[in-house]
């Protein structure tokens, strides 16, 4: 699917204007969302945000499929938004379905739902990946160069969105959320990168590894990387 390069243009430019109401920044987002959904002929979009955890959030969503891929995403610690998150990267599936070897979990919650083709992007807040948007078609269907790039630049209209709200001190427990977001990701990163050259693992099993240690210990995922770093290992 071609995206319509002045039609982006023009939807990027109105949601940028878009002044934060009485709906506060949750608002803001879902009408970004709903221009996503709109622009991009696709069936659902969601936002997840990570949490003092690391942990990715749901935020909000264009419809109920999308809530439910978003929430399953969160409570699984796989898919193409979790990975999207960890690695920076745009990450797709054409059916998440069947993507039974890579994302287990996800495969099976999605199997009677209709979410099939999946896109999730980064999004970015001072250069530091705090959360995901993503799309989803109820159809199977390969994503195209032009669809990648486009959910790039919608993806800054988050980030925007965000910044603003945290500017003005709108975004309440969101705002402390991002916060710890961005004060521990290079910490968290450097984490990662010990435990995937120490234990052969991916980036996203290296990931989880630093989040089960913070949920078993009740801590902070930063100061479980911490620990690794300074100690060469997770807590015992």
């Amino acid at each position: 699917m071609n995206i319509d390069a002045a039609a982006l243009a023009e939807s990027l430019r109105r949601l940028a204007t878009t002044g934060q109401d009485n709906d506060g920044v949750v608002g803001a987002l879902e009408q970004v969302l709903d221009a996503a959904v709109t622009l991009f002929g696709v069936d659902g979009a969601g936002i997840l945000v990570a949490d003092e955890q690391d942990v990715l959030r749901y935020v909000a969503a264009s419809d109920g499929p999308g809530r439910l891929l978003e929430q399953s995403e969160a409570a699984a610690g796989q898919g193409p938004c979790t990975e999207a998150f960890v690695s920076g990267t745009v990450v797709t599936s054409s059916d998440v379905s069947v993507e039974t070897e890579r994302w287990p979990v996800l495969a099976e919650a999605m199997s009677e739902q209709p979410v099939r083709a999946v896109l999730g992007t980064p999004v970015r807040v001072g250069g530091v990946p705090v959360g995901t948007l993503d799309v989803y078609r109820q159809s199977a269907h390969e994503w195209d160069d032009s669809e990648v790039a486009a959910l790039g630049l919608y993806a800054e209209v988050i980030a925007t969105t965000l910044t603003a709200a945290l500017q003005a001190h709108t975004a309440g427990e969101l705002a402390r959320q991002l916060q710890y977001a961005l004060d521990y990701r290079v910490v968290i990163e450097r984490a990662v990168g010990y435990l995937m050259a120490k234990e052969g693992i991916d980036p996203v099993a290296a990931f989880n590894s630093l989040r089960g240690a913070a949920r078993s210990r009740r801590t902070k995922i930063g100061e479980v990387a911490q620990h690794v770093l300074g100690t060469g290992g997770l807590p015992a």
